[in-house]
């Protein structure tokens, strides 16, 4: 693996980021070539990830690339670090790569003639497939988003929608309790319950799609 260069300090970056954006045409350009310099190192940390999904490293650090690209482009400085919202990107671009292959190998290879039977007739990988193999792909997906969800439940919610959330849905292996009980653990009404969970619900999907 290449040797990268250092990250940006907090300092560095929000200059750099300024220049982008409200600097000339010459020093946007610059900055840009910095930032995305100065960040590889993070898409190699993402891109190291899916190390065994199959794929050359060296490519999904090129689509890992993309990904950092469009993150700076899109970046809002007001929503903290541009690595958090870089790390996101990078990850979505990936995973489009990833299902985009596994979605051409399976229409190549399931249908592909892999022998014959006794009475000389072709057989199919699809033929021979008994039970649905485990997606890789999407189990990363599914994983990435739960741990961006947990993440979400701290930085968004105050501690009582968290607490409400966390009961009502069972989460970190609890069981999932109705609102009539939560109130009366809480004591307060059912309503208000139903209020807090809708309300932060709302907030976690709003955060969740950002």
């Amino acid at each position: 693996m290449k040797t990268f260069q250092k990250p940006l300090t907090s300092q560095e970056e929000s200059e750099y980021i300024r220049l982008l954006q409200d600097g000339t045409t010459t020093q946007s350009r610059q900055a840009k070539e910095v930032l995305v310099e100065r960040n590889l190192r993070l898409v190699a940390h993402v891109a190291r990830k899916y190390a065994n999904v199959g794929e050359d490293m060296e490519d999904l650090i090129s689509i890992g690339c993309i990904g950092l690209i469009k993150a700076i482009d899109t970046f809002d400085s007001g929503k903290g670090r541009l690595a958090t919202y870089a790390c996101r990107c990078i990850d979505n671009e990936l995973l489009m790569l990833l299902r985009s292959k596994k979605k051409t190998s399976r229409e190549v290879s399931l249908f592909e003639p892999i022998g014959q039977d006794k009475e000389g007739n072709e057989i199919h990988l699809m033929d021979v497939i008994e039970q649905q193999q485990v997606d890789v792909v999407e189990r990363m997906e599914l994983s990435n988003n739960l741990k961006r969800l947990f993440r979400l439940l701290d930085e968004c919610l105050t501690p009582r929608e968290k607490e409400i959330i966390v009961l009502r849905y069972g989460l970190f292996g609890g069981r999932e309790v109705t609102q009539n009980e939560i109130a009366s653990r809480l004591g307060i009404s059912r309503s208000y319950v139903s209020r807090i969970e809708k309300k932060a619900l709302n907030k976690l999907k709003e955060n969740f799609y950002a």
